[in-house]
């Protein structure tokens, strides 16, 4: 018979196999790790060591099949539903040699009920089966992506179920709410509770979720701190650019007019992001092709979150710092506020440093939750439906109002309106997460 169709896709038989998958790196390692997950796990591993182990307890077992020793492994047994999946799950920790993993998935293989996991399938069914929400899924999905500090720690704060804590306090404060206004339909002949009563309540509900939308982006912590490297032709921005990131990602030429488009060099301080931009030298008799760059230039330079000008002080665009890029060389150092040499190595510290307190105001807090695009809009449909809610004078649209608010935080964690997305999330995910 054949398995019902689920509204994803994907057939209900498949939540009830027993998956398998190398969940470390690929051999050859110390250590491999080798998970199994569904009702046959347990018949798995009682298979290859001859009995199972207490739960939770790291046993040494030799591993055979059909006689033959495939490995003498650590192995851990978890009992549904308090395991990482919420099914029963095994796990064999190995030696690392490609032919021993080869020779235990090629024994897990032949056992009857048991497939190969698909990408992301092990954090798939731990948010099926309650163990996390859809906001501590992304929040692993993005850890494994992270390439920086303040990357890690927004990632772990989403996966460690910050951003779901909040949701549920916000979700407590609504229903306060409805309930009270709940009353104010069923009693307001007796006049218990009077319209005003929610108000304030509702006003500083909608401040936290503004405030919360006030954070920096999940998309800028990965992206970076825009720092545009902007001055007059000849004036030192590609070598102030090498000098900063620590290899040559932009031609150097004493002629000017060499830098004719952006270039764009990824770069981390103290676990920050940053993104350092160089581009064409700003000037006024340009012919027509370096005229299309310094328009790009200027583009960019409106783009950024901070500019390092290198051209006259008297010159430089709002907000900018005024860098002197060739200390070495002498020359007037009036109205620059920091003289560097990329040759000498002078200042450049303290430009880091200049850089690392100027991404504080960008990022503001790194290690607090980052929301991405998906959880914005989800608090933002929530604010909206507040700000109705805080307008209206019928109770009744009141009610309606709060419900929909609701609603947008439900998404947030998955409770509602996310089954379009679960495949492009988890798809995200390796084999074996």
């Amino acid at each position: 018979m054949e398995a019902d169709a689920r509204p994803d896709g994907r057939e209900d038989q498949e939540l009830t196999d027993t998956i398998y998958a190398l969940s470390s790196g690929a051999p050859p390692a110390a250590v491999a790790v080798v998970r199994v997950s569904g009702p046959r796990a347990h018949a798995a591993l009682e298979a290859l060591a001859g009995k199972l182990p207490e739960p939770r307890v790291a046993k040494l077992a030799r591993l055979r099949e059909n006689g033959e020793v495939l490995d003498n492994a650590l192995v851990l047994r978890f009992d549904g539903p308090s395991s990482e999946t919420g099914e029963d799950v095994v796990e064999l920790q190995l030696h690392g040699g490609r032919s021993v993993v080869a020779a235990v998935l090629a024994a897990l293989e032949r056992m009857e009920g048991l497939r190969l996991a698909a990408p992301g399938e092990f954090t798939r069914r731990a948010f099926e089966n309650g163990r996390i929400d859809f906001a501590q899924a992304e929040g692993l999905a993005d850890l494994i992506e992270a390439e920086t500090e303040a990357q890690r720690r927004a990632a772990l704060a989403l996966a460690g179920g910050a951003l779901s804590r909040q949701v549920e306090a916000w979700q407590a404060e609504l229903l306060a709410l409805a309930a009270r206004v709940e009353a104010m339909l069923d009693f307001s002949d007796e006049g218990d509770v009077a319209p005003d009563d929610i108000s304030g309540p509702l006003a500083a509900l909608i401040w936290d979720l503004e405030t919360y939308l006030a954070r920096p982006t999940a998309e800028r912590l990965r992206d970076g701190v825009r720092v545009a490297i902007a001055g007059p032709p000849n004036a030192g921005k590609s070598t102030l650019l090498n000098a900063l990131v620590g290899r040559e990602a932009a031609i150097t030429s004493a002629m000017a007019g060499t830098t004719r488009d952006a270039i764009e060099a990824p770069v981390a301080y103290e676990g920050l992001p940053f993104v350092l931009v160089d581009m064409a030298g700003l000037r006024e008799d340009a012919e027509a092709i370096e005229a299309i760059g310094i328009e790009r230039a200027r583009a960019q330079i409106e783009a950024a979150d901070l500019v390092l000008w290198l051209g006259a002080p008297a010159d430089k665009p709002d907000g900018a710092i005024v860098i002197h890029a060739k200390a070495d060389l002498g020359g007037p150092t009036a109205g620059a506020d920091l003289a560097v040499s990329a040759k000498t190595g002078q200042g450049m510290a303290d430009l880091i440093r200049i850089l690392i307190r100027h991404s504080v105001l960008v990022l503001r807090a790194p290690d607090a939750v980052a929301p991405n695009a998906r959880q914005r809009a989800a608090v933002a449909d929530a604010v909206a439906a507040l700000q109705e809610a805080r307008a209206a004078k019928d109770p009744l649209i009141v009610a309606e109002s709060l419900r929909l608010a609701r609603g947008g935080l439900d998404r947030i964690t998955g409770q509602a309106g996310v089954e379009e997305m679960l495949d492009a999330l988890f798809g995200r995910f390796c084999i074996g997460k």
